[in-house]
C-alpha cells in the first residue's frame, strides 16, 4: 500500500498576529512546520510527503524541508485551504492508494494517530480524527442568547489528520464548488455524499492558532522527558602536500591539504560526531569506518547529510551548531560564509543556526607550526523525546 501525506501549510496565520508565517515560529527550539513534517517523515507508513506553502516560502523553502529523508515535494498553496490541498493532490505519486492530510499547525500529532486514521480510511474510504465534546454545548443566536442545547454525545471537535482513499479524495475535490466555504476535506466529502468515519483524536494534538496555543504546546513538550541534547565533536588531521584543503565542503586555495581516508574534511567530521553524539547514535567511525573502501575519498558533506538523516529518523532536529577551526594558515575569513551555508544545507537548518569561527594556535603545537588543523564542534538538538 502506497500512502501519500499532504501537509497544508499554505496560510500565513494572520489570527496569530506574528510578523512571519505562523508555521515558521519556534516551538521548543524547532519551527512548527519542521515538527509537523518530521512527524510524518518518521512514520514508516508514509511513502511521500507533499507540502503546500505560501508562494514566497515555496520559492525559497527552509533548508530542513530539502535535507533528505522521506521523498518530499513542495507546491505553492492557493487562496483557500481546499485550493492548496488540490494543488498538492495534483502532485502526489500515481501509485498512491491512501492520502492523509494534516494541518502544519498541529505539530504534536502522534505516530499512532496517523496510523489509526490511515487504517480507518483503508476500511471505510474516508476518516477524520476528532475529539468528543466534553462540555455541554449551547447554540446561540446573533444576540448571544441561548437558542438551544445540543446533544453532547453527537458533537465532535474535528482535528487532522484526515485520510481518504485516493479515488475518494479525487472525486471529492472534483465535486467541490468553486465558491465552497468548506473548512476541511471531511466537510467536502460530506457535501459530495461520502460517509466519513470518526477516529478518536488526541487532546495534545492541538492546533496552534493563538499565542496561548503556542504556550500550551510548549508546556506539553516540557512535560515530557527532556528534549534538549548536547553533543561535542573533535577532529584533527595532518597537513600534507598533494592534497586539496577541504573544510565544510569548501575547497580552499592552499599548498597543502588534510590527510585522511575520505576527503579529510575535519569540519564535517567534527560536526558529524557532535550531532551523532548528541542523539546517542555513536560516532563517525561507527557509521563510516575508515576501514571500509566505500568511504575512500568520500565527500564528507554527503556523510554529514547522512548523519543528519540518522538523527532526524531518531526524532531530533538541529537547534544550533557552533564550530571552531584551529589553523595557523590559511586565513579562513574569506570562506566562512560559504562554509556556514554548506553546513546548514547538509544539516537541513537555517544558516543562522550555524556558526563557524577560525582561530590560530599562536604558534604552539602542531596546529601553530602549520602541520595540522583541528576542529571543535558543539551541537544542540531538540527532539520529541529525551
Amino acid at each position: 500500500m502506497f500512502v501519500s501525506a499532504i501537509i497544508a501549510a499554505g496560510g500565513r496565520g494572520a489570527r496569530f498576529g506574528a510578523g512571519e508565517p505562523k508555521q515558521l515560529l519556534l516551538l521548543a527550539g524547532l519551527p512548527i512546520l519542521q515538527r509537523s513534517v518530521e512527524a510524518f517523515s518518521r512514520c514508516a507508513a508514509i511513502d511521500e510527503i507533499v507540502i503546500a506553502l505560501p508562494p514566497e516560502l515555496a520559492a525559497a523553502p527552509p533548508p530542513y524541508l530539502t535535507a533528505g529523508g522521506t521523498p518530499l515535494t513542495i507546491v505553492e498553496g492557493g487562496g483557500r485551504r481546499q485550493d492548496s490541498v488540490a494543488r498538492a493532490f495534483a502532485r502526489i505519486d500515481g501509485r498512491a492508494d491512501i492520502v492523509v492530510i494534516h494541518d502544519a499547525a498541529r505539530p504534536l500529532v502522534s505516530d499512532a494517530l496517523i496510523r489509526r486514521t490511515i487504517d480507518t480510511a483503508v476500511q471505510h474510504g474516508a476518516a477524520i480524527a476528532a475529539l468528543p465534546a466534553r462540555d455541554t454545548v449551547k447554540r446561540a443566536g446573533a444576540d448571544q442568547v441561548i437558542a438551544g442545547t445540543l446533544p453532547r454525545q453527537e458533537i465532535f471537535l474535528a482535528q487532522t489528520p484526515q485520510a481518504f482513499r485516493a479515488d475518494v479524495l479525487r472525486a471529492v475535490l472534483a465535486h467541490a464548488a468553486p465558491n465552497s466555504d468548506a473548512t476541511d476535506e471531511a466537510m467536502l466529502a460530506e457535501q459530495a455524499g461520502h460517509r466519513v468515519r470518526i477516529v478518536e483524536g488526541e487532546p495534545r494534538n492541538l492546533k496552534i492558532t493563538t499565542p496561548d496555543d503556542l504556550a500550551m504546546a510548549e508546556s506539553l513538550l516540557r512535560g515530557r522527558a527532556p528534549s534538549i541534547r548536547i553533543g561535542n565533536g573533535y577532529d584533527l588531521h595532518r597537513l600534507v602536500s598533494g592534497r586539496p584543503l577541504i573544510l565544510a565542503g569548501v575547497t580552499i586555495p592552499f599548498d597543502k591539504g588534510l590527510q585522511g581516508h575520505s576527503d579529510a574534511d575535519a569540519v564535517c567530521h567534527a560536526v558529524t560526531d557532535a550531532i551523532l553524539g548528541a542523539a546517542g547514535a555513536g560516532d563517525i567511525g561507527r557509521h563510516f569506518p575508515d576501514t571500509d573502501p566505500a568511504w575512500k575519498d568520500a565527500n564528507s558533506i554527503q556523510l554529514l547529510e547522512r548523519a543528519a538523516a540518522i538523527i532526524r529518523a531518531g526524532g531530533y532536529g538541529i537547534v544550533n551548531v557552533d564550530v571552531v577551526v584551529i589553523a595557523q594558515k590559511p586565513k579562513l575569513v574569506p570562506f566562512i560564509d560559504a562554509m556556514t551555508e554548506n553546513l546548514a544545507r547538509a544539516l537541513g537548518c537555517g544558516a543562522g543556526q550555524v556558526s563557524v569561527k577560525g582561530k590560530t594556535n599562536e604558534g604552539l603545537d602542531s596546529m601553530g607550526a602549520g602541520e595540522s588543523i583541528a576542529v571543535h564542534a558543539v551541537a544542540l538538538l531538540a527532539g520529541a523525546h529525551g
